[in-house]
C-alpha cells in the first residue's frame, strides 16, 4: 500500500533553517510529481511546493526561501526551508500528486503522509 512518512520538522526561531523529507512506498515513486503543503491552527491546508520531473513549483510566500528536491534512488522528496519566519508555523504534509492536475489544489493529490510539525518562534 501506499504510505508516505514525513519527518524533519521541530522547534526553531525566526532564521533558522529546516530540511523536511518524505520517504515514499509501495508505488513507482519516480513515476509521480510529489507536493508539500502545509496547516496551520485554525487556517485551511496550502500549497507550499511541488515537484514534476525537472520543473519545481512555489507558493508566493515561500518563493527563495524554500526549494523543494528528490532523491528517486531513496524514494524520498525533501523541502529545504531557510529563513524561516513565525508564519511559517504549521503541520507540513507530503502528497502524491495525480497525473494530468494542477499542482496547487489539494484535490490533485490522492494520499498524504501524518504530517510533521514545524514551529518557528520570534
Amino acid at each position: 500500500q501506499v504510505q508516505l512518512v514525513e519527518s524533519g520538522g521541530g522547534l526553531v526561531q525566526a532564521g533558522a533553517s529546516l530540511r523536511l523529507s518524505c520517504v515514499a512506498s509501495g508505488f513507482t515513486f519516480n513515476g509521480n510529481g510529489m507536493g508539500w503543503f502545509r496547516q496551520a491552527p485554525g487556517k485551511e491546508r496550502e500549497f507550499v511546493a511541488a515537484i514534476s520531473g525537472l520543473s519545481t513549483y512555489y507558493a508566493d510566500s515561500v518563493k527563495a526561501r524554500f526549494t523543494i528536491s528528490r532523491d528517486n534512488n531513496k524514494n524520498t522528496v525533501y523541502l529545504q526551508m531557510n529563513s524561516l519566519k513565525p508564519e511559517d508555523t504549521a503541520v507540513y504534509y507530503c502528497a502524491r500528486k495525480q497525473a494530468g492536475n494542477s499542482y496547487i489544489y489539494l484535490r490533485s493529490y490522492d494520499y498524504w503522509g501524518q504530517g510533521t510539525q514545524v514551529t518557528v518562534s520570534s
